[in-house]
Order: C-alpha cells, then sequence, then structure tokens
C-alpha cells in the first residue's frame, strides 16, 4: 500500500535538507517517473481540473458556482501534491548526493 506524504518533512530521507533543496529533490525524482506513472498522475491532475472549467461555466446560470470553482482550485494542491510526492519517493534515492 502507498503511503501519502502530505509534506517533504515527512519523507525520511527528505528531512534534513531545507525546503528549497526537498522541493528540488522531489522535481527531480518526479522527473525520473515511468510514462504509465506519469500518466496517471496526470490523469489524476484533470480530474481534479475538469470541474473547475464546468463550474466556470455555469456561472452564466448561478454565480455560486465560482465559489464553487474557487474552493476546488483551492483543494487542488491538498489532492494532488501528496499522490506526486508519494508515487515520486521511490525514485529518491537516485538523485540524494552521495553522503
Amino acid at each position: 500500500m502507498m503511503k501519502f506524504y502530505f509534506s517533504t518533512q515527512s519523507i525520511d530521507s527528505l528531512r534534513q535538507y531545507p525546503l528549497t533543496q526537498r522541493m528540488a529533490y522531489l522535481d527531480e525524482a518526479a522527473k525520473k517517473m515511468t510514462i504509465p506513472e506519469k500518466t496517471l498522475l496526470n490523469v489524476l491532475k484533470l480530474i481534479v481540473i475538469v470541474p473547475v472549467f464546468i463550474l466556470l461555466l455555469r456561472v452564466v446560470n448561478d454565480w455560486t458556482s465560482l465559489l464553487w470553482a474557487g474552493l476546488v482550485l483551492l483543494l487542488y494542491p491538498l489532492l494532488v501534491r501528496p499522490i506526486q510526492h508519494s508515487m515520486s519517493v521511490k525514485y529518491l534515492p537516485k538523485v540524494l548526493p552521495k553522503e
């Protein structure tokens, strides 16, 4: 079962680094993901983003859908980042400097 990391500090191998380095290492690890993993992550991102555009189209009929679109957009990092971190954490040993 995949462990979800809601913060970069919760990843054991990155705990000793400052935030900018942790983000850089996770970015490098994300680049090493396989094509199916990248595809799955992009599909999950689309599943979160598409409702925002649907809600924006409904603003003409109901202005409260603009509020819902904003809420979904604010929740985007809370939904996508943990999944992205969890999928890329297995590639961290390949991008971390040797100690």
